[in-house]
């Protein structure tokens, strides 16, 4: 149980920190929902593992380092945080928020950076948190939470920044039963993350190897 409620915990934070800054246009944005990440990694990676992520969740359990029968509980307590978050969110704002492309942005294109910084976020978390030679490293946490930083600065106005299925299907979960908005860009934020952990935990097999 300690494990499924720090899900949720660090997920509801990180959700959270998304759905108050994106909507602001501060260009910190990023560096806060970074750090809101780090910050719930440290506090609670040494009990759940600090995914807070479906597509983190699945590359871990390819890899083993979390049990398959696990896997569905943590996607479901997350996806719980991450809607929770985003009510919370739209009752602070007076409006819901939801991850969107940009302006004249294809679904291909965003598709891409969805794919591709997820990939590299689940790779970091794979080689910093389950790999036997940075076991105990303290650094951790730094390392996953600024990969996010560059994730959302980079690529944030091409895919809408989301790099988790949660932070994908809670806003914008919210936003269609609470102000009529549209399911429309939900897949890119489901189907790109979860094949960047695929791939990711794949790749990471590979850098095993032989170890």
């Amino acid at each position: 149980m300690k494990r499924y409620l720090t899900e949720f915990i660090g997920t509801f934070f990180l959700v959270l920190t998304v759905c108050l800054t994106a909507p602001t246009g501060n260009p910190l944005a990023p560096l806060a929902i970074g750090a809101s990440l780090m910050i719930m990694v440290y506090m609670g990676g040494h009990i759940s593992g600090g995914h807070y992520n479906p597509a983190v969740s699945l590359a871990a359990a390819i890899r083993g380092a979390l049990p398959m029968g696990q896997l569905v509980p943590y996607w479901i307590v997350q996806l719980l945080g991450a809607v929770v978050a985003a009510l919370a969110a739209r009752y602070a704002l007076g409006k819901p928020f939801a991850c969107a492309p940009g302006a004249g942005v294809g679904a291909g294109q965003a598709l891409l950076v969805e794919f591709l910084f997820t990939f590299a976020l689940c790779l970091v978390v794979l080689n910093v948190a389950t790999a036997k030679k940075t076991e105990g490293n303290s650094y951790y946490g730094l390392a996953i939470g600024f990969t996010i930083v560059v994730a959302a600065f980079s690529g944030g106005g091409i895919s809408g920044g989301a790099f988790n299925p949660a932070v994908g299907l809670g806003p914008i979960l919210v936003n269609a039963l609470t102000a009529g908005g549209s399911f429309a860009d939900l897949w890119l934020y489901v189907v790109g993350p979860l094949l960047g952990g695929v791939v990711a935990a794949l790749v990471f097999k590979l850098q095993e190897a032989g170890e």
